[in-house]
């Protein structure tokens, strides 16, 4: 029986496929229409205010929102989540992220998606590793390790393009894994900052510059 391309349909493909960001081509070999079809069914509906746009060609149904950290894999690839927002998701850092932060190995970029902003900060691509397939909520993302999100971090703050934290937690985070991640930025300043800050947040439980 052939499937129709409608409402319907593409909810159905959705949970049978688990393909919450999907793309025209997706729509295309699924319900077999020709790319202009499926194109226009999907701009039709964002108007309808059914469906929005992640960037050109992703497109999800607002009735089955993808994660923001999924959001953040797609929109621009390759990338994992890390930085500010991992080490929340962690427990690293006790404030509140509203940024959805990446690692890549791309330029640079900031995007906003449905009011929220996702930044990516290039590495280099020696560095470009330290990260797992996570299944969150159903979803999987790629997200640093907890070690390599902190490493991640501290190598910005050594380059002062981010403010250290006032609290960072490091009572989880093993410290020869952490170290083996700094090591592969070559950069005798990172290491000297990541003893430091490891050693202080070891002895008083939080930093306080």
């Amino acid at each position: 029986m052939k499937k129709k391309l409608n409402i319907i349909g593409v909810q159905n493909f959705i949970r049978e496929k688990r393909k919450y960001i999907f793309t025209p081509l997706d729509l295309q070999r699924y319900f077999s229409v020709n790319c202009e079809s499926a194109r226009k069914f999907i701009l039709r509906n964002i108007t309808k205010d059914i469906y929005a746009k992640i960037k050109r060609g992703l497109y999800f149904d607002k009735n089955f929102k993808p994660s923001e950290l999924e959001i953040a894999n797609k929109l621009y690839y390759p990338s994992y989540v890390s930085f500010e927002y991992a080490l929340m998701f962690y427990g690293i850092i006790p404030e509140t992220v509203y940024s959805i932060t990446s690692a890549t190995s791309k330029t640079t970029r900031n995007f906003i998606v449905e009011n929220i902003n996702y930044s990516f900060c290039h590495i280099k691509k020696e560095v470009f590793t330290g990260y797992i397939k996570k299944n969150i909520e159903g979803q999987l993302v790629y997200l640093a390790e907890p070690e390599k999100a902190l490493a991640d971090y501290f190598y910005f703050v050594d380059l002062k393009k981010k403010s250290l934290y006032d609290r960072i937690n490091v009572n989880k985070i093993n410290y020869k894994k952490l170290m083996n991640f700094i090591k592969l930025f070559n950069r005798a300043s990172l290491k000297e900052l990541a003893q430091k800050i490891y050693d202080k947040s070891r002895r008083n439980k939080e930093i306080i510059y």
